[in-house]
Formats: structure tokens, C-alpha cells, sequence
């Protein structure tokens, strides 16, 4: 009987066994299959983390909107409904559009939506959601040379032909027009700015941007080329391996354009897009945000160049070999790099190492590391200017080194070195718009932002630099006067 009732149950669990792929079905997975480390991650912070790059209106664009700056724009407010969709809030980290793919893989940002199309090339490294919209590749171009071009782009051969950079309109230009001269920039405004001042012959643009430009500006004219006139489809992007996030992203897109979400929020930007206001209404608290966070900037720069500047030259001026070499390394390897290398790899690298620094936090700390390594030859110069009999006098009173070095030869040194030191400071307020690259909210960079909403190529540019002038014009003059002072109470 127990022998009946043992053959019994085992055919019951061969059957069991066999029956469940069928039923799993219609069974719920397991949380463990629910999600993936990109969404984990969103879930556990609460927020999503998009990247944009807001220069590119209608997409996404800077407006003043009830008084206040806002980062506006058809996919701004698509972003809003997929946070919600996810059950997080938004948060939108804004840099430059070459910067977004590099700040998506070493998880600066969770996403991409910056009108970013589903290239073979980034599919290999990053993915994509399904497509939302798919415009078609247009070329702006001066309306009174309008007579000169066709719908052919074999119109174009022997011209030069403007593309943003690391865009499917720079690949277009490449595959379709290769008898052009292509010319590669950062910035749809800059390339606006250069088709303006007849120095390029036509820019490859979308067709959203490039009829906003039209509309703005009537100099300006559009073409539709033939062949290949889609640019192709206009997706999100996000990391590897995150079938979860992509799957419940590509749920939400399929509401907000089934339910009709995606025509009013194109509708409610173009009318962001064209609110009349004064110029400066409208973009005025950029400029001053701009160049409050360049000061900013400059004075973190200084105080950190300086003191790591002192640093390194005493450790060049060291009998010891060894602070002696590492002294040399550092500022002849950071001399010999561009500061916008230097800033990406602050940027990138202590987000590789687990630090993740604010695009700020890295951009101050990038522009006071490159600054020390002048700093520190100004600085050993000025104390190599001092007579050595201070030095020898100073020890003869009984001052161990250290303190003839504090308090004889610094001081002397500084004064003699002061002019130097001015330029580099000088210098380190221009170069902050290098750091508008990785994001930093610079006055070059609110300017491009100022540039892509109001459609005015020139004018923001002109702006800009009276305020560098006055800034820089300035602390010459402040530094001069200071100068003089040390003149009077050395005699």
C-alpha cells in the first residue's frame, strides 16, 4: 500500500513538473525579473536623471516663465510624464550634446532625451527606446541665395556645409554630400551665426528646428534634399542591458503619443518659443546667472591654483629629487594638455572612481589644477628673482628655512611677481568657458542657451563679451592699483 501511494505521488510531481512551463504563463515573474540595475537604481533615488542638451528648440530650450528661468520644450515635458509613468520625480542635467552619450555611460545621467536618433553606432553602446517621432533632414540656407540651390545636395558640391556635431545631420553631410566641405561645431546657433555671416552655404538641420528658424528669421529659407530626406527615428537613450527601464519607457511613449500628449506638448513650446517679450526680459537673468557662476568659478580656481601652485614650485625648488621630479611631471604634463581634456577627465574619471562630482565641482576643481601649473612657474621664477643674500641674511638672524622662505622670500617674490599672477587670473575668467562643455552654467554657456531660444545668432555673442570686458577690465585696473600701493610702502 505504501508502495501504491509513493508511485502515486511521484507521478503526481513528474506532472506537476512537466505542467509548469505552461502555467508560468499565466503566473506573475519573480521581482527578481521585474527590474535591472539602471531601473533599480532610478527607483531607489526617486528620481530620473535626464540628460539634455537645452540649446535646441522646440525640443528643449531655456524660456522665463513666470519670472523664473526654465529649462522648457516638447521632450522637457515628455520627460515629466515618463518620471511620472515611473512613479520618481525629474531632474535634468544639462551640457553639451557630444557629452551626453560619455555622461550616460559612466552614470552621470540615466537617460538621454535630447532629440537623439537610434544610429547604428550608439546602438552598439548604449540603447534605445522605440521611436516617438521621426523628422526629416532639411538644409537652411540665406534666402537670397535660394536661386543657387536645389532639392539635389549635388547643389551644394564645392560649398561648405554646417552640422552639429555627433549628430545624424554631421553623418548626412558625410554619406550624401561628399562634395561639400562639412564643418563640424558644437552649437546649432554658432553654425546659425556662420550661415548668417555667409561663411558657410547651407546648415543640415531637422525640420522643426530649421522651420523655427525660418519662421524667426526671414533671411533664412528651407530645403527639403533629395534623397534620404528622414534624419530617422528620434528615440531615448539609455545603458545597456536595461530591458526593464526600456520596456516600461517604451509604455509610457506609446500613452503619451497614442493619448495625443505628444501634439500638445509641441503645441504649448512653440508658444513658449515665440512669447513676446523684451530681450532682456526674457533672457536677461541668464546673462547675470551666467556670470555669477563665472566668478564663482574664477575665484575657487585662483584660491586652489595658488596654493597648489606654491606648492609644486617649492616642490621644483627642492634639493630632495624625488618632490623635485614630481614637481616637473605634474606641470609639464598639465601644460601640455588642453584644459578641456583636463576637464572631461575630472568630470568622467572621479565618477569611474566612485566620486560623483557636480559638473560645477568638476569644472572648478579642472580649471584649479591647470591653473596651479602656471602658478607654480610664475611663483619659482619670482622667488629665483630674489638676491640670494636675503636668504643668507635671514638665516644668519637664526630663521630656520622654512620661515626665511615665509616671511623673507615670499613676500618679496609675490611683488615682484604680481603682474604675472594678475594675467593668470585674468586668464582663468576667460577660460571658464571651456568647462561649459561638460554642463557648467557659465556666461559662454548661457549665452549658446540664450543664442538657441531666441534664434539671434550675434547679439548674445555681443553681450557677452562687454561683460567679459568689464570683468577682466576690471581686476586689471584693481590689480594695478594694488601694485602701485606695494610700490609706495617699499620705498
Amino acid at each position: 500500500m505504501k508502495l501504491k501511494q509513493m508511485k502515486k505521488l511521484v507521478m503526481v510531481l513528474v506532472g506537476i513538473m512537466l505542467l509548469m512551463p505552461a502555467f508560468s504563463v499565466f503566473v506573475p515573474q519573480a521581482h527578481a525579473d521585474e527590474t535591472d540595475a539602471a531601473y533599480a537604481g532610478i527607483k531607489k533615488r526617486g528620481v530620473l536623471v535626464v540628460g539634455m542638451s537645452a540649446d535646441y528648440a522646440p525640443f528643449e530650450f531655456h524660456a522665463t516663465v513666470n519670472g523664473r528661468d526654465e529649462i522648457v520644450g516638447f521632450e522637457v515635458a515628455m520627460a515629466k510624464q515618463i518620471a511620472k509613468d515611473l512613479g520618481v520625480k525629474m531632474e535634468i542635467k544639462e551640457m553639451g550634446f557630444d557629452g551626453l552619450i560619455g555622461a550616460l555611460q559612466t552614470g552621470k545621467i540615466d537617460v538621454i532625451i535630447s532629440g537623439i536618433n537610434a544610429t547604428p553606432e550608439r546602438e552598439q553602446i548604449v540603447s534605445f527606446s522605440k521611436a516617438y517621432m521621426s523628422p526629416k533632414q532639411t538644409i537652411l540656407i540665406l534666402k537670397k541665395n535660394a536661386a543657387q540651390y536645389t532639392t539635389n545636395v549635388s547643389s551644394f558640391s564645392g560649398k561648405k556645409v554646417g552640422a552639429q556635431r555627433q549628430t545624424t545631420q554631421e553623418t548626412f553631410v558625410q554619406d550624401n554630400m561628399s562634395g561639400s566641405t562639412l564643418v563640424s561645431l558644437q552649437k546649432v546657433p554658432d553654425l546659425v551665426s556662420q550661415l548668417s555671416a555667409g561663411k558657410i552655404a547651407g546648415v543640415v538641420l531637422n525640420d522643426p528646428i530649421s522651420e523655427a528658424y525660418a519662421q524667426q528669421n526671414k533671411a533664412l529659407s528651407v530645403i527639403y534634399p533629395k534623397p534620404n530626406e528622414s534624419e530617422g527615428a528620434v528615440s531615448i537613450a539609455m545603458p545597456k542591458n536595461s530591458p526593464v527601464l526600456q520596456a516600461k519607457i517604451n509604455t509610457s511613449i506609446d500613452h503619451i503619443v497614442s493619448s495625443g500628449q505628444l501634439t500638445k506638448f509641441k503645441k504649448e513650446a512653440n508658444t513658449l518659443m515665440f512669447a513676446k517679450q523684451s530681450f532682456w526680459a526674457k533672457y536677461g537673468n541668464l546673462f547675470i546667472k551666467g556670470t555669477l557662476i563665472t566668478l564663482a568659478l574664477a575665484a575657487i580656481a585662483v584660491v586652489l591654483g595658488s596654493v597648489l601652485g606654491t606648492i609644486l614650485a617649492l616642490f621644483k625648488l627642492s634639493p630632495n629629487f624625488m618632490l623635485k621630479m614630481l614637481g616637473n611631471i605634474y606641470i609639464e604634463y598639465v601644460r601640455g594638455t588642453p584644459l578641456l581634456v583636463q576637464a572631461f577627465m575630472v568630470f568622467f574619471g572621479t565618477q569611474v572612481i566612485g566620486l560623483n562630482l557636480s559638473a560645477f565641482s568638476a569644472g572648478a576643481l579642472a580649471m584649479g589644477l591647470n591653473s596651479a601649473a602656471y602658478v607654480a612657474e610664475i611663483i619659482r621664477s619670482g622667488i629665483n628673482s630674489v638676491n640670494y643674500g636675503q636668504t643668507e641674511a635671514a638665516r644668519s638672524l637664526g630663521l630656520s628655512k622654512g620661515k626665511t622662505m615665509r616671511f623673507i622670500v615670499l613676500p618679496q617674490a609675490i611683488k615682484n611677481i604680481l603682474p604675472a599672477l594678475g594675467n593668470e587670473f585674468v586668464t582663468v575668467i576667460k577660460e571658464g568657458s571651456v568647462v561649459s562643455v561638460i554642463g557648467v552654467g557659465e556666461l559662454m554657456f548661457q549665452t549658446g542657451v540664450v543664442q538657441g531660444a531666441s534664434f539671434k545668432p550675434f547679439f548674445p555673442l555681443l553681450i557677452t563679451s562687454l561683460i567679459y570686458f568689464v570683468l577682466t577690465f576690471g581686476i586689471s585696473r584693481a590689480l594695478g592699483y594694488a601694485e602701485k600701493r606695494m610700490a609706495r610702502t617699499s620705498r
